[in-house]
């Protein structure tokens, strides 16, 4: 089945199973592949896309739910002035690791902060809470939201 949206700002077609996951389809048809599987059940945010401007797991959605969407990726949001801003906070703030949470991670934030320009701390837990990150410990990613926040005044 043909399947149109936009991906990262460009119509993109799709023939492919209508009910084959959105993250497989953006792995293995569209070769987006900062979005990655963890754990396949919408647990641990590694495959947190913008659906319409919302953070959703794309390993919880089939493909046909995308019809007509719009969806921001990693790829795409890293070349705008707010999705660099985010990722060169959570560099600052050293939160990147192994870095197999980052691509979450930077839509949970750029998520939060385009609805909450200047988040408490528990905001920043709670908006990042569908996100497992096995190596920082969390303190390092509140501070680069808080580093994002500041020094992107202005822009959200």
């Amino acid at each position: 089945m043909k399947i149109e949206f936009y991906l990262n700002d460009e119509l993109v077609e799709v023939d492919a199973d209508p009910m084959q996951s959105l993250l497989n389809t953006l792995r293995g048809n569209l070769s987006k592949t900062a979005t990655k599987e963890g754990c396949g059940e919408g647990e641990c945010g590694a495959c947190s896309i913008l659906f319409n401007g919302k953070l959703v797991n794309a390993c919880m959605m089939p493909l046909a739910q995308a019809e007509g969407a719009r969806l921001m990726t990693l790829e795409g949001l890293r070349q705008t002035e707010k999705g660099q801003c985010v990722i060169n906070a959570l560099l600052e703030a050293k939160g990147v690791q192994c870095g197999f949470c980052t691509p979450g991670m930077v839509l949970a934030l750029y998520a939060l902060l385009e609805v909450n320009a200047k988040p408490s701390e528990q905001e920043i837990r709670t908006a990042i809470s569908g996100n497992l990150c096995r190596c920082t410990g969390y303190g390092m990613i509140v501070d680069a939201a808080k580093i994002a926040s500041e020094k992107g005044e202005g822009l959200w």
